[in-house]
């Protein structure tokens, strides 16, 4: 397996740049004790081998007035590509759906949408998702709170 070609200092660099990924190569190198060039080509050799596959910044949606939070399950009539490559294309190129799971189980899809007001996500059901031929039901569930955010993965040891 390729998480069997990281030594401890690999899984510690993962580590910290999973909780936060702007640490500078100075600040790695202070916290793995190895010097700055060093934390730099371990962190460029780990990017390099798909290891880290982005860098980016969390936004608060509430900040950004969208207040509403939500998952919403699709099944499908039938999942033929023809029928489903459209409805691919939609899910892709929605604003408000910002994660999107292919599912076995129930639910052919599980998506997660951000809106600014139940009005927004009603549009968002209603007048996108429904009004594809291939989708048999949506069933949104709005999110109360979270009780957890951002976890990082296990590291393998």
């Amino acid at each position: 397996m390729l998480w069997d070609m990281l030594d401890q200092i690999d899984r510690k660099l993962l580590e910290l740049l999973q909780s936060d990924a702007s640490l500078t190569n100075a600040q790695l190198a202070e916290r793995i004790n190895t010097s700055v060039s060093q934390a730099g080509r371990r962190k460029l050799r780990l990017e390099q081998e798909g290891f880290i596959t982005a860098s980016r910044a969390q936004l608060d949606p509430e900040r950004l007035g969208l207040s509403i939070e939500a998952f919403i399950e699709l099944s499908l009539n039938w999942h033929d590509a023809d029928s489903v490559e459209p409805l691919h294309t939609v899910l892709r190129d929605q604003p408000e759906i910002v994660e999107v799971w292919a599912l076995t189980g129930q639910a052919d899809y599980l998506l997660r949408v951000y809106c600014r007001d139940l009005k927004q996500l009603n549009r968002l059901v209603h007048d996108v998702l429904l009004r594809h031929k291939v989708v048999a039901k949506v069933e949104s569930k709005i999110v109360m709170n979270q009780v957890k955010s951002g976890g990082a993965l296990p590291i393998p040891r």
